[in-house]
């Protein structure tokens, strides 16, 4: 008789479109710091882009002293520096919304976490210098196509401020979990920059301009804005860095369960300083109780943390989780809306039935 293979289960990325591709983690099932590549999350907004990565070559132009072209080979040669860090789609947890806004309605798992290695891309521009009058970089990426707004063809282009350009934590990835970057994550180089959504961290990068204004390309002056009024675009702001959040891993939403005791679990994350502390309620936020933090808490890592419930009473309940970062942010019990659906990071939210 065969044997009957044990723990081969293995979950699968959540699939939200496939033209082009975006899909989910299963961020529910992921129970380590580290998300293997094939369940990292995808999110693309055209076609993956056709190129010969055998002959990449990186222009650095624009404001500089010294334009300069770089190859891999060059890139790979410079000294490294590996982080592990949270990256969140702006767009993460998106269908939670009410009302409801347009958008790919992304759960809970448009986010992963890995470790990326790279150059510091301060270092790289110690060999083009940066003219007094530089302002932005602007960073465009290979894959492109036709804005259903326009029917205009553009790169995914995006800039970042000078100041968070230098920042030695801002790099130009050519690794994920101490393997080569995979293509569909940005192969041969993709931006990473720490503590901003994912939308900053260009893949597949064509060439770097340095500019000395303000950036207005639609991906970061229409796109990846926040709108809070529905009619218009009064007091609209960039999205950059990642808001407060958490997230609650295990029980699932829904779950019936026995009496019993339970751990409930899951994960707290910050775009500034540290998750300090995660808190957990039973009684849908009358009562609140601190949460024991299982994991260290990394500058850019998400927390793991747990909280041991003795569930002896039936009953159906609602739990929700709320964290607080070093610089006092703290969940809050509504998500700021805006139109176009980012940054959700309202206390979360699960039922459970015990029986």
């Amino acid at each position: 008789m065969e044997n009957s293979p044990r723990n081969t289960v293995r979950p699968y990325l959540i699939t939200k479109k496939l033209v082009p591709e975006n899909q989910e983690t299963p961020i529910h099932f992921q129970n380590g710091d580290i998300v293997n590549e094939k369940l990292f999350f995808r999110r693309n907004h055209f076609h993956y882009p056709k190129f010969t990565s055998s002959f990449y070559l990186l222009p650095i132009e624009g404001f500089v002293y010294t334009p300069k072209v770089f190859s891999l080979q060059e890139i790979y040669s410079f000294p490294a520096k590996a982080i592990r860090l949270v990256l969140e789609c702006s767009g993460n947890k998106r269908e939670l919304f009410e009302p409801n806004v347009f958008g790919e309605q992304w759960g809970k798992g448009a986010m992963s976490q890995g470790i990326w290695k790279g150059v510091s891309l301060r270092s790289l521009l110690q060999y083009t210098g940066l003219l007094d009058t530089a302002k932005e970089i602007v960073f465009e990426g290979y894959d492109y196509g036709a804005r259903s707004d326009s029917n205009q063809f553009h790169h995914f282009s995006r800039s970042l401020p000078i100041e968070k350009a230098l920042d030695p934590d801002t790099i130009l990835d050519y690794e994920y979990n101490h393997h080569p970057l995979p293509f569909k994550h940005g192969f041969p180089l993709r931006l990473i920059v720490p503590g901003w959504y994912a939308m900053a961290s260009v893949k597949w990068i064509k060439k770097m301009i340095v500019i000395d204004q303000e950036f207005k390309g639609p991906f970061q002056a229409v796109d990846y804005v926040y709108y809070p009024n529905t009619e218009n675009d009064h007091q609209k702001t960039l999205v950059t860095s990642i808001h407060v959040n958490s997230t609650i891993q295990s029980p699932l939403n829904m779950q019936t369960l026995n009496t019993g005791v339970y751990e409930i679990n899951g994960i707290a994350w910050t775009g500034t300083g540290q998750i300090t502390t995660v808190e957990i309620s039973m009684d849908e936020g009358l009562t609140w109780h601190t949460c024991e933090l299982v994991s260290s808490s990394e500058k850019y890592a998400w927390v793991r943390w747990k909280y041991i419930w003795d569930a002896h009473k039936k009953g159906e309940y609602t739990i929700k989780s709320k964290a607080t970062d070093s610089f006092g942010n703290i969940q809050p019990l509504d998500p700021i809306w805006n139109r176009k659906g980012y940054g959700y990071n309202a206390i979360d939210s699960i039922k459970v039935k015990i029986e």
